[in-house]
């Protein structure tokens, strides 16, 4: 036994000291665009003069249009092996005030040092019209998150009012801190897509080990800290003492989200087994269900475990949790789904939602179009009516055999079983597609007893689901709305690629491995570095995650500030427009192809973002930062606020308040506020007297948690 321990330990320490040192430099440099000298306008080409590695002299004027096309050059990058001209995007700001989007071709061979970059001038989306020939705008090129420097390019003619150059920021890494992990930014920027924010202990941990091997150790870490609440099932209808004023929290305990909100808030702040917890409340966006429709908090918490148990495994597996999961039975239909009245809600929304979307992607997540430019749709009716009938007979496990069966409630907590009479026994239609395991399902030969009827459903189910995984769109689809949930809500294309790649293949033949693509995802370069400048990358703060940040930055304690936390905060939550588990559509909060509006820029959380929610999200932090969350008398909910114990030597050690902003400055916004932003957060502080130390906290903190630059997930100016 000792020499089994011994040898343990040594692989650990072999395995952690490999993973450490595979931490390299995660910064990316800015790309460069170049320019005719002197000029300030971009060094371009048409596509004609460019016979291969030498190409002529720049050229003037161009036109916008459909065929139009141009190549830009721009200093040598390291690109990685199949990063092409899909990790960049290119930007077009004409006089008129509108950006658009350009489509990057390909990469040209040069024997420069530099990259020939070939576009089209014609915006890929098309939202907000077309470039037009209009003399003078803006380029610029953005890569891996970061921008290049804006030249003038010209479109029909010279000259022309061009209006200011696009404002793209210009951070520089802060200086390295030569201890282990040493991009003290970067290690924030990962905390905060990885888990529910950045803590002190987080990040010297991070610091030490380094990201591969936190990766590691969080991937092993037990899960939950907290243990899921278990309240009873109950009828659909609740009983008479329910209703009774003797019993004044049985709606709120048994028929309502708010258990799971507690232990979810409390969770967030507190547990160690952050990552788990952050990809599981990722899945819960894409997999959803909700307790609008079923109000009773035990169906939800047996579906929330699914998806933790999940977060780390393999998406077959997850696929199939979740199809015989109750919850998602109930909530999509597919327990009142028979031979003789098939319910096309699941399987229509497995596939549009859940897998592999509606249309037809490459693998770096684009739609593949026909010979008219139009999308080609990935299922028809066809293929929805016979999954249909694939998915009948199952229903809620009220069986003996079922461990969680009681009679006369209905049993959300044991997966979906079949009644052999309402399954469907005809020959079923699935996908058809290159490399498809199976494309039909047979009638059933021999069914002439429940056990052959059922183990001719069990083997259709497992058929129509290897159908849906093997299916190429799974990797590009899955993969970027794990992007936008941790990352960024607009990632480039090539970034999805090397997400879906991973997804395809963990490296040893495996697909869908979920530890491999939270990796790819997490360690991607466009993810990693200690700043972006791209003015669309990164994320607004969903409102669960504005108020984690915060209370994880600022450890959350009780209104008292003494005790912990009892997580009942979702009141304030869903007055931003996000009620926790209480989804209000299978599409989540927000669309993942939300763009926001009068805009092309891609921006799912922005959705929930109005003028109302915005006063909403200031009064929010105002409360939470100067007063707390109250707590409520009648239901014994002890209120959240957050604890400055830490800020407090600082603000009363410097009568000026410098240092206590300064602090703030690399605490919340990773040393990237701009000197007139820190200007003005000094002057409110100076505003309030040296005395009043907490006071003085407090204002600092708020106003730098209620500016874009801390709202939106970035680090940027």
């Amino acid at each position: 036994m000792k020499g089994l321990f011994t040898s343990a330990f040594l692989f650990a320490v072999i395995v952690v000291t490999a993973a450490a040192q595979d931490d390299l430099n995660p910064n990316s440099p800015a790309p460069v665009l170049l320019s005719s000298a002197g000029s300030g306008r971009v060094s371009a080409i048409d596509p004609s003069a460019y016979p291969g590695r030498n190409p002529k002299a720049p050229k003037d004027v161009f036109t916008a249009g459909r065929d139009a096309r141009a190549i830009l050059f721009l200093k040598r990058l390291p690109l990685i092996d199949g990063e092409g001209a899909n990790a960049f995007r290119v930007y077009l700001k004409q006089p008129s005030g509108r950006t658009f989007e350009l489509q990057s071709d390909e990469i040209l061979p040069t024997a420069r040092d530099v990259i020939a970059l070939s576009i089209r001038i014609w915006d890929v989306n098309g939202y907000r019209g077309q470039p037009v020939d209009s003399g003078d705008s803006w380029i610029y090129v953005t890569w891996r998150g970061m921008a290049s420097n804006p030249l003038k390019i010209a479109l029909g003619s010279k000259g022309g009012k061009i209006g200011p150059a696009p404002e793209l920021g210009t951070n520089t890494a802060p200086a390295a801190e030569f201890v282990g992990y040493r991009w003290s930014a970067d290690r924030t920027r990962f905390l905060e897509q990885a888990t529910f924010g950045p803590t002190s202990a987080t990040d010297a941990r991070l610091r030490r080990i380094g990201l591969r091997t936190w990766l590691v150790e969080q991937f092993e870490t037990p899960y939950p800290y907290i243990p899921f609440p278990d309240p009873p099932q109950m009828p659909t209808s609740p009983p008479t003492d329910c209703q009774s004023g003797t019993n004044p929290t049985c709606f709120r305990d048994r028929y309502s989200m708010i258990p799971l909100q507690q232990w979810f808030f409390k969770e967030a702040f507190y547990g160690d087994a952050q990552l788990r917890h952050r990809v599981a409340w990722a899945l819960s966006q894409i997999l959803v269900t909700s307790g609008t429709t079923t109000q009773q908090s035990s169906h939800a918490i047996a579906y929330h475990k699914v998806l933790t148990n999940g977060a780390f495994g393999n998406y077959r597996d997850l696929l199939g949790d979740v199809t015989l999961s109750p919850t998602m039975g109930n909530y999509l239909d597919m327990v009142r789904s028979t031979k003789n009245n098939p319910n096309e809600n699941y399987p229509r929304e497995i596939l549009q939602l859940f897998s592999i979307g509606l249309f037809q992607l490459n693998q770096d997540g684009t739609r593949k179009l026909d010979g008219q430019d139009r999308a080609i749709p990935t299922f028809d009716q066809t293929v929805i009516n016979d999954l249909a009938r694939v998915f009948t007979g199952w229903t809620y496990c009220n069986t003996a055999a079922c461990a969680n069966a009681t009679p006369g409630i209905v049993n959300y907590k044991d997966p979906m079983v079949l009644i052999p009479a309402n399954h469907d026994l005809s020959a079923k239609t699935l996908m058809a597609y290159p490399g498809a395991p199976v494309t039909s399902i047979p009638a059933c030969p021999d069914c002439t007893n429940d056990a052959a009827i059922r183990a001719y459903a069990e083997s259709s189910i497992k058929d129509a689901l290897d159908n849906i995984f093997a299916h190429p769109n799974l990797g590009p689809f899955i993969g970027k709305l794990l992007i936008q949930q941790m990352v960024t809500s607009d990632p480039s294309p090539a970034y999805v690629a090397r997400v879906a790649a991973a997804f395809n293949d963990n490296g040893s033949g495996t697909r869908g491995d979920m530890k491999s693509v939270i990796r790819a995802i997490l360690l991607d370069p466009e993810a990693r570095g200690d700043v972006k400048t791209a003015p669309r990358y990164g994320k607004l703060r969903e409102p669960v995650q504005l108020l984690t940040n915060l209370g994880r930055l600022f450890p959350a304690k009780a209104y008292n500030g003494i005790d912990p936390s009892d997580g009942g905060v979702s009141s304030f939550i869903t007055a931003m427009g996000q009620n926790p588990f209480n989804s209000p559509t299978v599409f989540n909060y927000f669309k993942s192809d939300h763009t926001i509006p009068g805009t092309t820029i891609n921006a799912p959380e922005f959705e929930l973002f109005n003028s109302g929610t915005a006063v909403k999200r200031t009064n929010f932090l105002y409360i939470l930062g100067f007063e707390g969350l109250t707590a409520n008398a009648t239901d014994a909910l002890r209120g959240t606020s957050l604890d400055y114990t830490e800020l407090i030597p600082i603000a009363q050690g410097d009568s000026t308040g410098g240092q206590l902003v300064d602090a703030l400055n690399t605490k919340m916004m990773h040393g990237t506020l701009t000197p007139e932003h820190r200007a003005l957060i000094l002057s409110a502080v100076q505003a309030v007297s040296a005395a009043d130390s907490i006071r003085r906290v407090k204002t600092a903190v708020y106003l730098i948690a209620a500016s874009s630059q801390y709202q939106v997930q970035k680090v940027n100016i």
